[in-house]
């Protein structure tokens, strides 16, 4: 990857390892459709102004279906089934199956011809990155219920699917207006769910965690990962899962105190290596890009 693309990657594998934490403390007090409302429109009121201008708006209406689409698999039913099941699961084992998302990827975009030339390199890369989330979390299924765990595989699909749709069918359009509309969008779908099921008070921990939600984890985080998408590809971004896991776990020990275990040890050179194996230039895309870089030159 370029420079440009390490740091994007690197910026959103730590935004996105904070919501592990952050979705166990919400939980306990929102219900699902209140965590996904409080969310969203605070980050689509904010967004408003700058992004849905007259031209743009045009611009939007002219792909309106894809933009539900992509809006509909990214956020509106994965948020749902990833906060439910979270409330009968550890958050090890939902940060496991959600570490699924490239292997996922892999598959289903080699199927729509668009597996951006998955060599064997970058396929063991990938099997490592999961074997490294395997260790770092531990499979902890006690107490874990089996609806729980195909919520969080939908979860992984849609995850999974998203970055496709951006790539082939949202290319082009501002960034910040697809945003902006996809959580305007599910702002005002969950509204009448959200604010039925609103408790009277919250602690001030969950006023923390909600805010940090909606405007890193959801407003600077989707801005982000739509720049990462048009510079890496919809395929290697999915990596950026196998991190998160990582920083979630290292922030639980560096912050609340939590043991490093040999799990950590074990899993954090494997999670580090497959990230940089499954986001590498394959080897037949750099050949190519070199017979067609020496053809250029040698042409009078």
């Amino acid at each position: 990857m370029s420079r440009k693309g390490w740091v994007l990657f690197i910026a959103l594998c730590v935004i996105w390892g904070v919501p592990y934490l952050l979705i166990r403390v919400a939980v306990e007090e929102l219900s699902p459709a209140s965590l996904v409302f409080l969310r969203t429109a605070p980050a689509a009121l904010l967004l408003a102004p700058f992004a849905l201008r007259r031209t743009q708006v045009s611009l939007l209406m002219s792909r309106w279906r894809w933009v539900a689409v992509f809006t509909a698999v990214e956020i509106a039913v994965p948020w749902l089934l990833l906060f439910h099941a979270e409330q009968r699961m550890s958050s090890s084992m939902a940060g496991l199956l959600v570490a699924a998302v490239p292997l996922i990827a892999a598959v289903e975009y080699r199927a729509a011809g668009a597996s951006d030339h998955l060599d064997r390199r970058r396929l063991a890369g990938l099997v490592a990155g999961f074997a490294g989330v395997a260790a770092l979390v531990g499979i902890d299924v006690g107490g874990t219920e089996p609806l729980a765990v195909v919520e969080v595989l939908l979860v992984a699909v849609c995850y999974a699917t998203g970055p496709l749709i951006i790539s082939r069918h949202l290319a082009g359009l501002p960034s910040l207006s697809v945003v902006a509309a996809s959580l305007a969008l599910v702002g005002v779908g969950y509204a009448p769910a959200g604010l039925l099921t609103m408790p009277s008070a919250v602690s001030t921990d969950t006023v923390l965690s909600v805010v940090t939600l909606a405007l890193v984890c959801t407003l600077l985080a989707f801005v982000l990962f739509f720049a990462l998408i048009r510079e890496v590809g919809p395929s290697r971004a999915t990596v950026i899962t196998y991190i998160n896991p990582l920083v979630a776990v290292l922030l639980g020990v560096a912050l609340l105190g939590e043991p490093f275990t040999v799990g950590i040890a074990v899993g954090m050179p494997l999670i580090l290596l497959g990230s940089v194996l499954g986001t590498a230039r394959s080897l037949k895309s750099a050949t190519e890009g070199a017979a067609v870089l020496s053809a250029a030159e040698s042409d009078p």
